[in-house]
């Protein structure tokens, strides 16, 4: 029986004796030795830490066993190994979560972005003329069928896209905004200041909540190069409003010869009023409406990677790509690939609401969302845990900076845990093996079913036993 701290310390194994067990063997197999080592190393300093804390009654209790130090340097090394970017399960009901990923890429074109990434492709490589080509081109002709563009470009996000269209446009000239369009987007990056970066005096027009068509008319001047239309897609102004819609302002430019640029933020190529959800314009609409240039986002409500895509006319764009900034904001294979194979799903509307994730969570019907939580809650009352659950109304959110007005009705499991608090349980299903990432309401632990998919229902049974013992 050891009595004492210094006989504890004596009993911890040497790193020799650690790196000699044969699960620890198998595992330098797999695994870097340095990693190993440095693994055995802080487990045991663990063990140093705990023993020094131990007072005299716990030091009598307290025992080295070895299986359990060759456990924990083996969760160690897993972890240490591991990616810092880890999938994780969204209980949230948001279904475009900034810091969760935003949108997530259909399972259904996993194989065509895995080939081109894992394999020499055509990149930029014309295999007609056997010469150099543009990667631009592989993303042109889908987008232009989507859209009736005369022309496209895609760089790396939608700040890059404004600036890009702003600083071949309007550098060293006048960009005429509304006031109430200065938006902000997320980390703190502003339309204005991407305007001041761009080279581009910004020239404020009408009042937040209010801006008329002579407002913008009674500012062109000679030094005028763009007027600019932002769509608020992040927040609404409400009550005594008033704004000049697109097919307006393309009608100053015309009059003026002044390009008409629209930032979308969140495009849309689908009427999403069609499944009960708010209008918000679509990329077509903008151009049929008269918009010289459209930017907006390749992610968020559109559902793909995350990219920044410019439509409209020719000679505008064609400037943009002799632009030396286009090359520091260009896209890579990996962006191009599944930016191509998720557009390539709207030549079929039916086929994108069903196979791209984001539109999907978005039009769940009443019905799929109820049999949804009566599955989920089913698997995990069968487990007979701790808990007192229920399944109560919720409300989900679309997010991303879309449609913030929008709220939709959903379904959530609510879990009051009998034997910890909310708190702990929040934490331990958080930090868990598979990072379950819910919400904490009326003392109460809430996962929206609404972007949780069903192959992670019996994932999250697993979390909370765990969870719970």
């Amino acid at each position: 029986m050891i009595l004492n701290k210094k006989e504890l310390f004596a009993s911890l194994p040497s790193v020799d004796e650690v790196l000699g067990d044969n699960r620890i063997v198998e595992t330098l197999k797999v695994y870097p030795r340095s990693l190993v080592l440095d693994s055995i190393r802080k487990t045991i300093n663990l063990y140093r830490e705990q023993i020094k804390k131990l007072n005299e009654e716990e030091t009598k209790k307290f025992e080295v066993v070895f299986d359990k130090i060759i456990n924990n340097t083996l969760e160690l090394i897993e972890v240490n190994y591991s990616l810092s970017l880890k999938k994780v399960i969204n209980g949230t009901g948001i279904v475009v979560h900034t810091n969760l990923g935003r949108s997530l890429l259909s399972e259904t074109i996993k194989d065509e972005v895995w080939n081109s990434a894992s394999r020499y492709s055509n990149l930029e490589y014309d295999l007609e003329k056997g010469d150099r080509g543009s990667r631009y081109t592989h993303l042109t002709n889908i987008i232009k069928r989507l859209t009736n563009a005369e022309d496209v470009l895609v760089v790396n996000n939608n700040a890059a896209a404004v600036l890009l269209v702003l600083n071949t446009l309007a550098k060293e000239g006048e960009a005429i905004v509304s006031r109430g369009e200065l938006v902000e987007v997320g980390g703190a990056f502003r339309i204005p200041s991407i305007m001041e970066l761009s080279g581009a005096k910004l020239v404020e027009v009408g009042a937040t909540n209010k801006t008329h068509l002579k407002d913008y008319e009674e500012a062109i001047n000679e030094e005028t190069k763009v007027l600019m239309k932002v769509h608020t897609s992040n927040y609404r102004i409400l009550g005594f409003t008033q704004s000049v819609e697109i097919d307006e302002l393309a009608k100053l430019g015309k009059k003026y010869k002044v390009p008409v640029i629209e930032d979308l933020g969140s495009g849309v190529f689908v009427d999403l009023s069609k499944y009960g959800l708010s209008y918000e314009p679509t990329v077509l609409d903008s151009l049929n409406k008269g918009a010289d240039i459209v930017t907006f986002s390749g992610d968020k409500m559109l559902g793909g990677p995350q990219a920044g895509i410019i439509v409209g006319k020719k000679e505008y764009i064609e400037k943009m790509k002799k632009n030396q900034l286009t090359r520091a904001l260009r896209v890579d294979k990996l962006t191009i690939c599944a930016l191509e194979a998720t557009l390539r799903m709207y030549l079929d509307e039916e086929k994108a609401i069903k196979n791209i994730p984001t539109l999907r969570m978005l039009t769940y019907s009443e019905e799929e969302i109820i049999e949804k939580s009566n599955m989920l809650f089913n698997e995990i009352k069968n487990k007979e845990l701790n808990i007192n659950i229920h399944i109560e109304d919720g409300l989900s959110q679309v997010g991303g900076g879309s449609m913030p007005l929008e709220i939709i009705k959903s379904k959530v499991i609510a879990i009051k845990p009998n034997n910890i608090n909310v708190s702990t349980l929040e934490r331990k299903l958080r930090e868990g093996k598979h990072h379950i990432i819910g919400r904490i309401y009326d003392d109460k632990y809430i996962l929206d079913v609404r972007t949780i998919f069903e192959d992670e229902f019996e994932i999250i049974v697993e979390e909370l036993e765990k969870a719970l013992k």
